[in-house]
């Protein structure tokens, strides 16, 4: 929910307040100090950075999303819902650079993982076939559409006009 430099600052903040409270003789409170330096490094693992780059994500500041992103010291180490949003986030900047082996990379992890809701998996899945039919490989491109069917009494009508835009241009080719 932090900057690495917003939470760097509070555990500071929390670190001085037990050095005090210790020196003080008030060991309830500086326990509850050091549990909320732990509770700082644990969100920090589990969690990441994630929220504070999906904001400037949103607002199609990538530059600050992709270094917000960034300060996730092991993306493997957070949590298993925060995981594949960690890799659909760096998908989407890697596609806004037009780095598409990356980006295709980072979707396909994305889609392993539980993502926030259907149409966020299925729109993981169909990047991945929409960068592979721009790469040429059809076939993978269509395994990541059948993919999709199971989804689609649950997606929306725009993912499926996608889907069946996707489907005609393998068709084409």
């Amino acid at each position: 929910m932090f900057t690495n430099r917003t939470r760097l600052f509070i555990g500071i903040i929390f670190f001085l307040s037990l050095i005090l409270l210790v020196k003080l003789h008030y060991y309830g409170l500086a326990a509850v100090a050091l549990m909320m330096i732990v509770l700082l490094a644990w969100d920090y693992l589990r969690q990441g950075t994630l929220v504070v780059a999906a904001r400037y994500f949103h607002h199609k500041d990538y530059e600050k999303a992709e270094q917000t992103l960034l300060e996730v010291l092991k993306p493997e180490w957070l949590s298993k819902n925060r995981r594949g949003y960690y890799e659909f986030l760096m998908g989407g900047v890697c596609l806004q650079k037009q780095d598409f082996d990356d980006a295709e990379k980072h979707y396909e992890i994305a889609a392993q993982y539980p993502l926030r809701s259907v149409n966020d998996h299925v729109a993981a899945l169909v990047h991945v076939a929409n960068i592979s039919i721009r790469q040429g490989n059809f076939e993978k491109a269509e395994a990541y559409l059948d993919l999709t069917e199971k989804h689609k009494d649950k997606i929306n009508a725009k993912m499926k006009d996608v889907i069946s835009r996707l489907r005609q241009e393998i068709k084409k080719c």
